[in-house]
């Protein structure tokens, strides 16, 4: 990776589980990995909304309490890429009705600075045993407040 040359072995049975410190390497590797491969896709415009999913299922979301510390989180974690300006989680609706990004969390930075840091930083980041996935989303929709693309 860049100057640095970078050692690959096999994984054996039975070793040792890796030591924290450890793991904090291997992450940020995979972190810088997926930064490259995203600068290199073309194509691909930052902009300053990015949509997470596998983070929240609806049962989660009905429950009130349950999605106040669900939006706080994300609150959280979000602000530790950027300056947010908005989060945006769909919730069911009671009716049953369909609700376009239901299971997606939104969320809006001052600038794509901030967005790209956050779309690298939880892709592929464990978020209640599912793998967050993290994309941008066209901030035409999100303002619209069309959640469903």
């Amino acid at each position: 990776m860049g100057d640095k040359t970078l050692t690959v072995r096999r994984a054996n049975q039975g070793t040792m589980q890796p030591k924290p410190e450890q793991e904090n390497v291997l992450l940020h590797a995979q972190q810088q990995i997926a930064f490259q491969r995203i600068m290199m896709q073309p194509g691909v415009m930052a902009t300053t909304v990015v949509c997470l999913t596998q983070v929240v299922t609806e049962d989660e979301l009905r429950d009130d309490e349950e999605y106040e510390d669900i939006m706080e989180d994300m609150r959280q974690e979000g602000g530790k890429f950027g300056a947010l300006t908005n989060v945006v989680i769909p919730r069911p609706s009671p009716s049953g009705e369909p609700v376009p990004g239901l299971g997606k969390v939104f969320l809006k930075y001052l600038d794509t600075d901030g967005s790209s840091k956050a779309r690298i930083g939880m892709n592929g980041r464990k978020f209640g045993g599912n793998e967050v996935v993290a994309v941008f989303y066209p901030e035409d929709k999100f303002e619209q407040g069309d959640y469903g693309a």
